[in-house]
C-alpha cells in the first residue's frame, strides 16, 4: 500500500552542499586539488569541546569529545599550508567564492546581504583541525518554481570544506584524516521545509542542482555534491539526515525515514499501552561472563579469551520489540546497537529477541535470563568488551529504550548506500555557532553586485530553445543536455572538436547514463579527458563507435591520456591502404553472396568491413571504398 505522505504530514527540507571551482581555497592560496600519494607531513592532535559565550556545551561537540579519540593529519606542501593545519591565521576570504554563491543566490531570486560576517561552527569530530568549519551567509529569501510550486530559498552560503577521512589505528583509536580537502569552497543552498513527498524532495535536488551546475563554475564529481535532508512527522521528530551523495537515492532515504518514525511512534502507543514508564528500565548491569564459558559463538569466545567481560541489562516489558522492522532490513534492535557503538566503541551487541542463534543455545539464553531476573515480558541485551566500553555501551541501549517511550528521538543520522541511515550523533544546539574574530567583515559593494548581475548565466529553457536552433538537436535531446553535468562541455567540444553535436549530445546524456547504470564510475573522466577524446574522433584519428571503449578504459586509469587508451586497446585506425586490402578481402570472400544480391550487396559488405574494423576505421570512408570497388 502506497504510503499519502501529505495525509500523514511530511515535511521536508533539504541543504544542497556542492564545492566550487575556484582557483584557490577559501581562507588561503593553495590549489583546491587533492593528492594521491603518501603524505609528507603528518600531525597528531585531540580536540576538545570549549563554552559558547554563555557558557553553554554544544551536545553534539561534547559527544564526539566523549569518544576519547586522537586524530592523526596528513599533508602535502602542495595542497596545504599553515593555515589548513591551525597554525596561522586565515588569510581574507576568497571572493571569487563569494561571486560564484552570489550568482547562484541571484539565480534562485535571493536577496545578497550587504557585508558578510564569517561565523565558526563546532566540529570536533576531526574533519577540522581547529575544532570548528567557517561559515558565512551570502544571500537569503529567495525561491524556485519546481512543478508549479514556489519552493522558498531561505539562504544560500558559503563555506570550506572539511577534511578527508582516510581510515584509523589501534582500533578506532586515532583516526587519520588528509587536510588537502579542508577549506575547499563550498556553496550551501537550503529551502524551507515545504517539500511534502519523496519524489518531489528530488525534483527540488534536481533543480537547485541544475541552477548550480548552470553557473558553470562548480566541481562535479563523486564526492562534490552532498545532500542533507531535515524530515518530520506530526508525532514524530525533525531528524537530519547527512550526506546522501547520489540524487537518485533522495525520495529513498525520506521513505525510510518516514517508514522508520511511523514504525517508532506505533512501537511508542503499545508500550503506552502496556502502561510501561521509563522507571522501569534501571541502570541495573549485569556481570553475565560465567553463562558463556563454555560458549560456542565466536564473537563471544575471542572475547573471553581477550579477558574481556560479558555484561547485561534487562530491558522490562520490551520482548518482541527489539526484533520489530522499522524500515527495510533494520530494526529496533539495529537502533539500540548503534546507540551502543557509538557510546561505547564496541562493535555491536546481542539480544534474546534474536536468538538461540550465533551458536548460542536455548540453555543458554535461559540462563542469562535468569542470572539477570527478566520476567517472561523483558527482553536482555547483552554485549562483550572491556568493562568501561561494556557499561558504557549498555548505558547506550538503556537511554535509547527510554526514548522508545516517546516515539521518535530528535537525532542526525548518517546515510547508508541502500537509504537507510544510522545514528551519527545528537541534535547540534543553538551554542554551536558563534562569530569568528580572525577575519574581517567583508563588503558587498553596488559596483561587485552589479558586475555580478550583469554576468548571469542564460536560464535553462532559454538555453534548451537555443540548442535547437543553433546545434539542430531534437526537444528531447536538448532537454537531456541541459538536464545534464555536460551541459557547459558539450557546447565547448562541438565548437573545438567538429564532431556532429547529435552524436556528441546522445554519447554525453544517453550513453554516460547507461555507462552509469552498468557501475561504470563516469565520475573519474575529466572534462579535458573528455575533450579529448571528441578531438581524437574529430580528426579521424578513433572512431566515433570506439568512444565508449576509451571512456571505459580512462574511468580505470586515472591521470591517463586518450592516446593512450588507444594504443592499450589496440584501437590505432586503419590507414586508407590497409582499409583498401580489407575491403577486397571482404569482396573476394562474399562473390558468390554479391552475384546474388547484386545491388543490395553493399549492406551486407559494410557489415563484414565494420565488423572486422569495429573502432579502427570511419565507416564514411569504408562506404566510399567499397561503392568505389563495386562500381
Amino acid at each position: 500500500m502506497e504510503t499519502d505522505y501529505v495525509k500523514i504530514g511530511l515535511k521536508v527540507g533539504l541543504e544542497i552542499h556542492q564545492q566550487l571551482a575556484t582557483s584557490a581555497k577559501l581562507f588561503c592560496g593553495c590549489p583546491p586539488e587533492l593528492f594521491k600519494e603518501e603524505a609528507e607531513i603528518t600531525f597528531l592532535r585531540r580536540l576538545r569541546p570549549t563554552q559558547s559565550e554563555l557558557g553553554q556545551v554544544d551536545p553534539a561537540a561534547y559527544f564526539e569529545f566523549q569518544k576519547g579519540i586522537k586524530v592523526r593529519y596528513e599533508a602535502n606542501r602542495k595542497t596545504s599550508c599553515l593555515v589548513e593545519m591551525d597554525e596561522e591565521p586565515p588569510h581574507p576570504l576568497n571572493m571569487e567564492a563569494v561571486e560564484i554563491v552570489l550568482t547562484a543566490a541571484l539565480m534562485m531570486n535571493a536577496k545578497p546581504i550587504d557585508e558578510v560576517h564569517v561565523m565558526r561552527k563546532t566540529v570536533i569530530d576531526g574533519s577540522n583541525t581547529t575544532g570548528f568549519q567557517r561559515t558565512c551567509v551570502i544571500a537569503l529569501d529567495g525561491w524556485i518554481k519546481v512543478a508549479d510550486k514556489l519552493i522558498p530559498i531561505q539562504h544560500a552560503s558559503l563555506e570550506e570544506d572539511a577534511a578527508r577521512k582516510m581510515g584509523d589505528e589501534e582500533g578506532g583509536k586515532i583516526i587519520h584524516y588528509r587536510i588537502d580537502r579542508l577549506g575547499i569552497p563550498l556553496v550551501e543552498v537550503a529551502t524551507g521545509p515545504v517539500i511534502n513527498s519523496p519524489t518531489e524532495a528530488e525534483e527540488v535536488a534536481l533543480a537547485i542542482g541544475r541552477i548550480l551546475r548552470d553557473t558553470g563554475r562548480v566541481m562535479r564529481g563523486l564526492g562534490t555534491i552532498r545532500q542533507d535532508l531535515n524530515v518530520s512527522i506530526p508525532n514524530g521528530a525533525l531528524v537530519e539526515i547527512k550526506g546522501v551523495q547520489e540524487l537518485e537515492l533522495i525520495s529513498k532515504v525520506v521513505d525510510y525515514e518516514v517508514q522508520r518514525q511511523l514504525n517508532l511512534v506505533k512501537i511508542r502507543g503499545e508500550l503506552t499501552e502496556k502502561k510501561m514508564k521509563a522507571e522501569s528500565l534501571s541502570d541495573n548491569f549485569s556481570d553475565v561472563t560465567d553463562v558463556f564459558r563454555q560458549t560456542k559463538c565466536k564473537v563471544l569466545v575471542k572475547a573471553l579469551e581477550k579477558n574481556q567481560k560479558i555484561m547485561a541489562v534487562k530491558l522490562s516489558g520490551f520482548k518482541g520489540f527489539l526484533k520489530r522492522e522499522l524500515m527495510l532490513g533494520y530494526r529496533l534492535g539495529t537502533e539500540f546497537a548503534d546507540r551502543a557503538k557509538f557510546w561505547g566503541r564496541v562493535g555491536g551487541v546481542f539480544h534474546t529477541d534474536e536468538l538461540p542463534a550465533y551458536n548460542i543455545t536455548v540453555e543458554e539464553v535461559e540462563s542469562l535470563r535468569k542470572t539477570v531476573g527478566a520476567e517472561e515480558e523483558d527482553a536482555v541485551v547483552f554485549v562483550a568488551d572491556n568493562a568501561e566500553n561494556a557499561t558504557d555501551a549498555l548505558r547506550a541501549v538503556l537511554e535509547r529504550a527510554r526514548e522508545a517511550l516517546n516515539g521518535v528521538p530528535a537525532e542526525t543520522r548518517a546515510a547508508n548506500s541502500d537509504g537507510t541511515t544510522r545514528y551519527m550523533r545528537p541534535r547540534p544546539g543553538a551554542a554551536r555557532m558563534y562569530p569568528e574574530t580572525d577575519i574581517p567583515p567583508s563588503l558587498i559593494t553596488g559596483a561587485f553586485l552589479e558586475k555580478v548581475r550583469s554576468n548571469l548565466p542564460e536560464p535553462t529553457e532559454k538555453k534548451r530553445e537555443r540548442l535547437v536552433k543553433a546545434f539542430g538537436l531534437n526537444e528531447k535531446l536538448a532537454k537531456q543536455v541541459v538536464e545534464s553535468d555536460y551541459s557547459l562541455l558539450f557546447e565547448v567540444i562541438v565548437k573545438e572538436s567538429g564532431v556532429s553535436a547529435t552524436m556528441a549530445a546522445a554519447f554525453l546524456t544517453e550513453t554516460v547514463k547507461a555507462l552509469k547504470r552498468d557501475g561504470i564510475e563516469v565520475e573519474k573522466v575529466s572534462d579535458n579527458q573528455m575533450r579529448e577524446i571528441f578531438r581524437f574522433v574529430g580528426s579521424g584519428k578513433l572512431a566515433k563507435e570506439a568512444i565508449a571503449d576509451v571512456f571505459i578504459w580512462l574511468s580505470k586509469h586515472e591521470d591517463k591520456s586518450v592516446r593512450e587508451a588507444i594504443g592499450d586497446l589496440g584501437l590505432e585506425m586503419f590507414s586508407k591502404e590497409e582499409l583498401e586490402t580489407l575491403v577486397d578481402r571482404a569482396i573476394a570472400a562474399n562473390q558468390q553472396s554479391i552475384n546474388k544480391l547484386g545491388k543490395n550487396a553493399f549492406g551486407m559488405l559494410m557489415g563484414v568491413v565494420m565488423k572486422e574494423a569495429r573502432g579502427k576505421a570511419d565507416p564514411n570512408l569504408v562506404g566510399k571504398l567499397l561503392k568505389k570497388r563495386l562500381g
